[in-house]
């Protein structure tokens, strides 16, 4: 009788033991193809990144000459360079980062520090500024022109500025709020316990723990704000000769590549190419900054 009741128990063992090897089986399987199409579109993404860069490098090198960093744009088979409209990039963008960056970083810590889920104001504030972060930047410029161009009849170089600023505003906003909101409570009470008013302990224990985020959240707006073309056609329309008047249209690169790219003369052609690789090295160089500036501040810790 004992051996009449094991021998079921033993088949039911065995079956749950096959059971249980076919789904082990099957998700090796499932795994090992989530890793092979993950590895796939990595890959994949890496040469089609790996192909912009060499083409770029391989069609705007040869315009890297001292003549493109001295000479303003000129006429077709002329010896013009892109020295106005890098100036004029370097100017709007960081007027516009002088702009958004302080306007960023206080609303940001308004959310952070008094922007509960009782205020209304702040939550409101805050629908906008996620709203602004997707909308086209070809909208921005529209606004600005509206704003400061139509009213008084004449492109400006501060029009382009602000309307780069509109849009990097709401990347330091959230960025702000997002690095405060990581900073441990713990450090914050405890400066409250030793009588600290409640702003010296958001600017010298808040914000200073948080600077690294912060920083790098208007690092990356800066990147952001040196690739807009749409925006600057509608603000700071361009310029194709020297021009520091903040009142007055002013070159930028996106612009000069957007005019020169779709040129039928092949010396336009190669400068468009040139200021894309000028551009893109510019980006570049922002986000290993950020990276080694992290890297330098987790270091530090």
């Amino acid at each position: 009788m004992s051996s009449q009741k094991t021998e079921p128990a033993k088949e039911q063992k065995n079956a749950l033991s096959w059971e249980g090897t076919k789904r082990a089986s099957r998700r090796r399987w499932k795994d090992r193809l989530a890793t092979v199409f993950a590895y796939g579109m990595g890959m994949i993404l890496l040469a089609c990144v790996i192909s912009i860069f060499w083409n770029l490098l391989a069609q705007g090198l040869p315009g890297l000459k001292a003549i493109t960093f001295s000479h303003a744009q000129g006429a077709p088979g002329t010896d013009g360079g892109l020295g106005n409209a890098i100036v004029g990039s370097i100017i709007q963008t960081g007027l516009a980062m002088l702009m958004a960056g302080p306007l960023g970083l206080f609303c940001g810590i308004y959310l952070a520090a008094y922007g509960g889920p009782k205020n209304h104001f702040a939550t409101s504030v805050r629908f906008v500024s996620d709203m602004l972060m997707s909308v086209p930047s070809i909208l921005a410029g529209l606004f600005i022109y509206q704003l400061l161009v139509a009213p008084f009849a004449h492109f400006s170089a501060f029009a382009g500025s602000v309307s780069l600023a509109v849009l990097s505003m709401p990347l330091v906003i959230r960025s702000t709020e997002d690095m405060l909101s990581l900073v441990p409570g713990g450090m914050r009470e405890a400066a409250y316990a030793l009588g600290a008013p409640r702003w010296k302990v958001i600017w010298d224990i808040w914000v200073r723990a948080a600077f690294g985020g912060i920083v790098t959240g208007m690092l990356l707006a800066l990147a952001r704000m040196g690739g807009e073309t749409a925006p600057l056609l509608f603000t700071s329309m361009g310029n194709p000769n020297w021009s520091f008047d903040l009142n007055k249209p002013m070159a930028s690169l996106p612009v000069a590549i957007y005019q020169y790219a779709g040129s039928s003369y092949s010396d336009w052609v190669g400068l468009a190419w040139t200021g894309a690789l000028l551009v893109t090295l510019g980006v570049l160089g922002i986000n290993l900054m950020v990276r080694g500036f992290a890297h330098g501040l987790q270091g530090r810790k």
